[in-house]
């Protein structure tokens, strides 16, 4: 019998694999949903830095500083990994990395904001490599014409698996204020149950999926910092002939800054400013994640049918609309429509930019150029939140006007997308590998 993904894998691809890979998303989305969104972020606001004013910039740095890491030190390890054809090698690395890093932020308790920027810097870090290196096995695995909705069917298990971890650490939450236990109790068992889930459901990805690439011993390569900051220059130059996919990097910074605004602020913004409480924060992000499943499911489709650039600019576009609604909410239930929006677009928009790039990517340079492509994501990631926690910071903690400011991040995303072509970029890259 015909497996019904036969049409969607390239030639050799077992549907395991794509289940394997498909499963690393359903991992790591359990450490965005739990650790970055839903709750030790506000823990870490309210809990940790005791609600003071710097508390949602020291935040945004921690995070800007692991982004960075990332930033100078993944072409590197992307160049590499394409070297010795060992993506799922460097995988299993980083996400050991990742889980025990998340398991050690139980640690973290009241006053202690030291050692939790230090967890989440490390944390962050590791799951950022595992993000990129998983996001290299898609060309691998889909046919061209198939990329949106294969990396659809990523990101839609994810967020199953991020509204399942967080749906047990809700439970845990809820059990616990029943007895009246306090945050510093609660949360870092929620960082285990994190840890746990990821390191389980990451399992199968080892197991089922497989490397596709071949070793390339004869290429010279060296070692260090130094070395890893050469391959960044290295790899962007190289990057030349594509300028489709530089244009459509260009881009990626400036729209996913915003998307990155509402993952790693969205629960602090819910209890600052509309009044949240941390359980109701956990729902709301659960709901959110209802919606993200729904728009990656369902637009991964219609991005194969109506193209990678206008499907990309349709929820780049809601976006904007969504930052204008959260700016406006003065209710919770007003803030309850702003986030099911922006559940939908996060989904949508975060399969489609991973979808665009694959197709513009060298076969043969698969983990490096995604690492370019981390490159600017991580980017995205320090300018979306640090220019959103300076503003509240300079502004005595005003987070209206810097929900407004995310918005012309979209606005700025929808202009630098206009010059790509996408068939251009796509035979580019078959041409020059």
């Amino acid at each position: 019998m015909k497996s019904p993904f036969a049409d969607s894998l390239n030639p050799g691809v077992k549907p395991r694999e794509l289940w394997g890979w498909a499963m690393y998303d359903f991992a790591n989305s359990g450490y965005t949903t739990v650790v970055i969104t839903a709750v030790f972020a506000a823990y870490f606001v309210a809990g940790v830095a005791g609600g003071a004013h710097w508390a949602t910039l020291a935040w945004t740095v921690g995070l800007s500083l692991s982004y960075a890491l990332v930033m100078v030190t993944l072409p590197g390890l992307g160049a590499w990994a394409d070297r010795h054809a060992a993506k799922k090698r460097l995988l299993s690395m980083v996400t050991v990395g990742c889980v025990v890093s998340t398991a050690a932020l139980a640690l973290v308790g009241p006053g202690q904001v030291v050692l939790g920027l230090v967890l989440l810097v490390i944390s962050n870090t590791f799951y950022a490599y595992g993000e990129s290196l998983t996001a290299a096995f898609l060309p691998e695995l889909a046919r061209p014409q198939a990329m949106g909705r294969v990396s659809g069917w990523g990101w839609a298990l994810g967020y199953l698996g991020g509204m399942l971890t967080l749906g047990i650490c809700l439970a845990y939450v809820l059990a616990a204020q029943a007895r009246q236990a306090p945050a510093s109790s609660f949360v870092p068992v929620t960082m285990l149950i994190t840890a746990g889930m990821y390191g389980a459901a990451a399992s199968f990805t080892f197991v089922w999926m497989r490397e596709h690439s071949a070793p390339k011993p004869q290429t010279a390569h060296s070692k260090g910092f130094v070395a890893s900051l050469t391959q960044l220059r290295q790899s962007w130059r190289d990057s030349e002939p594509y300028q489709d996919f530089r244009q459509l990097m260009a881009c990626a910074v400036a729209y996913q800054a915003g998307v990155a605004v509402a993952i790693s602020l969205a629960a602090i913004y819910a209890e600052q400013v509309v009044g949240f409480k941390p359980q109701e924060t956990m729902v709301l992000i659960f709901v959110l994640n209802i919606a993200a499943f729904v728009g990656a499911l369902v637009f991964g489709h219609v991005q194969d049918a109506v193209g990678h650039k206008r499907a990309l600019g349709w929820t780049i576009a809601g976006w904007i609309v969504t930052c204008l609604l959260a700016a406006a909410s003065t209710t919770k239930g007003m803030f309850w429509v702003a986030a099911a929006i922006a559940g939908l677009f996060l989904g949508s928009s975060q399969s489609a930019g991973r979808a665009m790039a694959a197709m513009m990517v060298p076969p043969a340079r698969l983990a490096e150029f995604f690492g370019l492509w981390g490159f600017a994501i991580r980017l995205a990631s320090i300018v979306g939140p640090l220019s959103y926690g300076v503003i509240t910071w300079l502004s005595g903690g005003n987070h209206r006007m810097a929900i407004v400011s995310t918005a012309l991040l979209f606005l700025l995303g929808l202009v630098l997308l206009k010059p790509v072509d996408v068939d251009r970029g796509h035979q580019a890259a078959h041409q020059g590998s």
